[in-house]
């Protein structure tokens, strides 16, 4: 239970409970309250999405104890990207050549990342963890926020902060707009076992009429992500087996070998969302909640990541001032900091999408160029390699 409750968090996802954890550590009280039992926070299921983590965010799990807590068979390192237009034989290559790294990044389960963030903020004292009951109401006023529970509770605290997922329901109440870019797509997770060695490299490949992400597990096991038409999915999730496995497969021109699926078929609507604002008088939106990602730039959680060390820095810096940690000021700090860090990836994910989705002569004539052209400048294929590993 929370000695004195400093701020509320709505959602006990991965990027609230990391901002629980992070505010814990920094000596603050905090209340997360979440609509899921305890019994699914605690052990969650499976759901088919892996997330590729920067060496930036890996410090950052590291320094919260939620990376030392994930299986090592659950730590898949990547070490090459590749991205692949069509049937071309052109690609656009990153690798860690004139860095200091060895691997571009890691792919951790969501539901293992998920797991670590709960056992982590379940042994702190000054983490109260609300489960199984749904947010009615939220209000600010000059001294503090208020989460009004549907079982009749009130929680009130210097700051709100609002981490329930890209459609939050908070953010939508507290009168805060967001710019939805629906793709009209779904994606199709699951993860295949072959013959062929992935030499741990991933692949995005811009076939026309869907994407075909391959990217590589421990052992011959590979992650699958499947982008289509929405209209497209269902027909695609309900496919035996057997010709299931036999379009990944020659969709992925064999590389791979005979491919077999392991385990289940997981399907998400596709849809990027960037709030209109991040922060107003006592409220603050932290993960998807403030900016949701499309996945193909594998920056999602990161971002998440990236807001929770912003946010923790600009209240610590305003306790250890003697301000009010909930003032737009303070908060127009995290807004600043953490609108400059995401939105470039954000604008430039959805262009690079757009334009690999395209499937009209002028843009499949333009994505070839751009691969051809961008493989002959090293200077451009440095910086997406230091986005893609979190290091300037």
């Amino acid at each position: 239970m929370a000695s004195e409750r400093d701020v509320v968090i709505i959602g006990a996802g991965p990027a609230g409970l990391s901002l629980a954890i992070s505010l814990a550590d920094a000596g603050f009280g905090v209340t997360v309250v979440e609509k899921l039992p305890h019994a699914t926070l605690a052990d969650p299921a499976p759901d088919g999405r892996e997330i590729a983590l920067t060496h930036r965010a890996v410090d950052i799990l590291q320094s919260l104890g939620m990376w030392q807590r994930f299986p090592a068979e659950d730590v898949s390192p990547i070490r090459e990207a590749r991205v692949i237009d069509g049937k071309s034989a052109h690609f656009l290559g990153f690798d860690t050549h004139g860095t200091q790294q060895t691997e571009l990044g890691y792919l951790v389960p969501n539901n293992v990342i998920r797991k670590a963030a709960f056992e982590v903020a379940s042994s702190k004292p000054s983490i109260e963890i609300i489960s199984d009951v749904a947010v009615s109401g939220v209000a600010t006023s000059t001294n503090a926020a208020e989460v009004r529970l549907a079982d009749g509770r009130v929680l009130a605290a210097p700051l709100m902060v609002a981490a329930d997922s890209r459609f939050s329901d908070a953010r939508r109440r507290m009168g805060i707009g967001a710019d939805l870019r629906d793709f009209g797509r779904t994606v199709i997770v699951c993860r295949f076992s072959h013959e062929l060695p992935h030499h741990e490299i991933a692949h995005e490949c811009f076939y026309y009429g869907r994407t075909l992400a391959v990217l590589p597990l421990h052992g011959l096991m590979s992650s699958t992500v499947i982008t289509l038409s929405a209209d497209q999915s269902n027909a695609m999730m309900q496919m035996p087996i057997p010709e299931f496995e036999k379009l990944v497969s020659e969709q992925f021109d064999s590389r791979l070998g005979a491919m077999r699926l392991v385990g289940e078929r997981h399907s998400y609507p596709l849809v990027a969302v960037y709030a209109q604002r991040f922060a107003t008088h006592r409220f603050a939106l932290l993960g998807d909640a403030a900016v949701g990602m499309h996945p193909v730039t594998a920056h999602g959680f990161n971002c998440g990541l990236y807001g929770v060390e912003s946010l923790t820095r600009a209240i610590r810096g305003a306790r250890a001032a003697g301000r009010d940690i909930g003032s737009m000021p303070v908060l127009a700090r995290y807004q600043s900091e953490h609108r400059r860090a995401t939105r470039p990836i954000y604008l430039g994910t959805n262009v690079l999408v757009s334009l690999f989705t395209d499937d009209e002569m002028p843009a499949r004539f333009i994505r070839t160029a751009v691969l051809r052209l961008a493989n002959r400048l090293p200077p451009l294929k440095a910086g997406i390699t230091r986005q893609l590993t979190g290091r300037a």
